[in-house]
């Protein structure tokens, strides 16, 4: 398990149970349309098929319904989800999937997956 997936509770990996989707990391601004807080900008930290996390600086209560925007290499995505984990500052978004929607989630998914992939052969050993 890589460090990026990693639980944040700090249990070893045998005692949390494993995602179902891969995470792949990701750094793009992310606009959250909080019916609570209003428009709040931040920072994604990874993306799986399934959803989305990020670093928000104010707080979104927990199974909140937000719409989400943010920009994939396929182009720009607008998107329902509901506010699932919160530590500190960073969020995990659940995605309330729209078909069209999903596709090109999953296509950015499968090209993240293939470019990190590869970068992490390239990268040296570390002891």
């Amino acid at each position: 398990m890589k460090a990026h997936d990693q639980p944040a509770s700090g249990l070893a990996p045998e005692t949390v149970e494993r995602r179902i989707r891969p995470r792949f990391k990701l750094n793009v601004e992310i606009k959250v349309d909080s019916r609570t807080c209003g428009v709040l900008k931040g920072q994604t930290l990874d993306i799986s098929e399934s959803g989305i996390s990020a670093l928000l600086t104010i707080e979104v209560p927990l199974r909140e319904l937000v719409e989400l925007e943010f920009t994939l290499p396929c182009g720009p995505v607008n998107i329902y989800a509901m506010v699932r984990q919160r530590n500190a500052f960073r969020y995990g978004f659940q995605f309330l999937q729209s078909e069209a929607v999903a596709k090109v989630i999953r296509l950015t998914c499968r090209q993240l997956a293939v470019e990190q992939s590869l970068l992490a052969r390239h990268e040296p050993a570390s002891e």
